[in-house]
């Protein structure tokens, strides 16, 4: 089975989606299941893992909707404010929906600090109970504090979302890669190998400009804890579907057969419990 771990569905709203600024015009429209299936389709996938992109519990009903009418969306990561009073009513909702396997609440744009917060880390704690799975979305600067964060809670499965977002458009990679071997030092962390051509230069890239931050990633995480996602309809911005699925496919023709199935189905279907 080949899965797509992360995507993205969304109906385009001005004030609901105001991240998607005058340089993203491109991605400025609805991105819906009758848009992906076909490029599926074209690259050989299975299915995917429909990501939140909007911070509302309305966001998981709409994603569930659609995961519904459309078998193929395997799974959801929704959103859930783990640093709310009502975080463990909003977690037991779903506790009898299949296809909700996680939550997201995106931490790229908060102070580190708030991954040590008593109430943040309460949230997680509780993931745990109802066994939900943790994508983490983060820039590099938020790399020492996640460490902590997974050492804390070692049976929460987390995965880290784009390869947390290194700076690949600047070339930097020294300190992040230091970080992120530290972090799969630790069995409960895998890593998605996606979004890399947006941290590059968008007009610009090329497979030598990511070649080696996917090095550092699969020298350190190994094929069972990596799984590629598209981030499409973001990944627009800077690469067609199958220009970023070329990306990885080429990069792992070198590897076995079985590690290739484990970056392109296999693992995203054992960490989000794809049947």
């Amino acid at each position: 089975m080949k899965i797509d771990a992360h995507q993205h569905f969304w109906k385009y709203n001005s004030e609901k989606h105001a991240w998607i600024d005058e340089s993203m015009s491109v991605i400025r429209k609805d991105f819906l299941p009758e848009d992906l299936k076909p490029l599926l389709d074209h690259e050989g996938f299975d299915g995917t893992v429909a990501v939140q992109a909007d911070e509302s519990l309305e966001e998981n009903d709409f994603l569930l909707g659609l995961a519904k009418d459309n078998p193929w969306i395997k799974k959801v990561v929704g959103w859930v404010d783990l640093c709310s009073d009502k975080v463990e009513a909003d977690l037991e909702k779903y506790s009898d929906t299949p296809n909700m396997c996680g939550f997201r609440m995106i931490l790229q744009g908060q102070p580190p600090e708030l991954m040590a917060d008593n109430a943040f880390r309460k949230g997680i704690g509780l993931l745990e109970k109802f066994g939900y799975t943790y994508d983490i979305l983060i820039f590099p600067h938020h790399l020492k504090e996640t460490i902590d964060l997974v050492k804390s809670f070692p049976n929460q499965p987390f995965v880290i979302d784009h390869l947390a977002k290194p700076y690949i458009k600047d070339g930097k990679i020294d300190e992040w890669a230091e970080n992120m071997r530290t972090l799969a030092g630790f069995d409960n962390v895998c890593c998605k190998v996606s979004g890399m051509v947006t941290e590059a230069d968008w007009n610009k890239w090329t497979k030598a400009d990511l070649t080696p931050y996917m090095d550092v990633v699969f020298e350190a995480f190994g094929s069972k804890r990596l799984m590629f996602g598209s981030d499409w309809p973001v990944a627009l911005l800077a690469a067609d579907y199958p220009q970023n699925a070329g990306i990885i496919k080429n990069y792992i023709e070198a590897l076995s057969e079985r590690e290739q199935a484990d970056v392109l189905g296999f693992t995203a279907a054992n960490f989000y419990g794809i049947k």
